[in-house]
């Protein structure tokens, strides 16, 4: 486990973008080979999200042979409601990159059996190869963490 103290938003921001966009470049993800990526949603990966689009135009990373999953979803509300995870990742995310829709995961927190919709998530992971790099959330203020493919260990905390 690595910990790292950040001073302020923008510096957890950056570090983790800079961190994503190396371990994708780094993989080399073709199409024969994805970079499986689990996102969480919320206020701390806002300004990651922010930086990795700008990564994006600047041409220093690409998504196109990336997946994504998302943690979590909400019960019971459309896809485009404002306050939907679907809704936030396309507008705060997706919609500003190279990345194939086919290869977006969210939850569909309208699907008529919850648990057998989980256990088709799972099993869409495990046939992506498993996740590469989870971002992940914490329930305190301005914490995030970054996990490796087993995700059982933690590699990164952003403690401000």
């Amino acid at each position: 486990m690595r910990l790292v103290i950040c001073d302020t938003v923008d510096y957890v921001a950056e570090w983790s973008a800079k961190y994503v966009a190396k371990r994708i470049n780094d993989f080399q993800p073709n199409q024969n080979k994805y970079f499986v990526l689990g996102l969480p949603t919320g206020s701390t990966p806002l300004g990651m999200y922010k930086k990795l689009i700008e990564y994006y135009q600047q041409g220093k990373v690409s998504f196109k042979y990336v997946k994504t999953f998302n943690m979590d979803e909400y019960v019971d509300l459309k896809r485009d409601h404002p306050t939907s995870y679907h809704y936030y990742m396309y507008n705060n995310f997706f919609k500003h990159i190279d990345i194939d829709r086919e290869n977006v995961h969210l939850l569909d927190g309208n699907a008529e059996d919850l648990e057998k919709e989980c256990n088709d998530y799972e099993r869409k992971i495990k046939e992506a190869g498993g996740i590469e790099l989870f971002i992940g959330g914490m329930p305190m203020p301005s914490i995030s963490t970054l996990l490796s493919p087993d995700v059982t260990t933690f590699n990164y905390f952003f403690l401000m």
